[in-house]
């Protein structure tokens, strides 16, 4: 069993949760509610994961994130 970092946001245009595992291509999904985004993540990481063909441990670990302030 290995545990994965989903990066999570809504979108207020369509009321959408987004969810996206980085470093993982294909790994993202979206749902109305948070419940519904965790098991659509989770199906779509086992999709991915079938495909993976190399080693689990040289999967990208999650670090973190930053906030960058820009002037917009």
């Amino acid at each position: 069993m290995k545990t994965f970092t989903a990066y999570v946001e809504l979108d207020e245009e369509t009321g959408l949760y987004i969810g996206i595992v980085p470093g993982i291509p294909g790994a993202h999904t979206q749902a109305t509610t948070l419940d519904e985004l965790q098991k659509n993540l989770k199906e779509v990481l086992e999709l991915c994961l079938e495909e993976y063909t190399g080693p689990v441990e040289n999967l990208p670990k999650f670090v973190g994130l930053q906030q960058i302030e820009v002037a917009a």
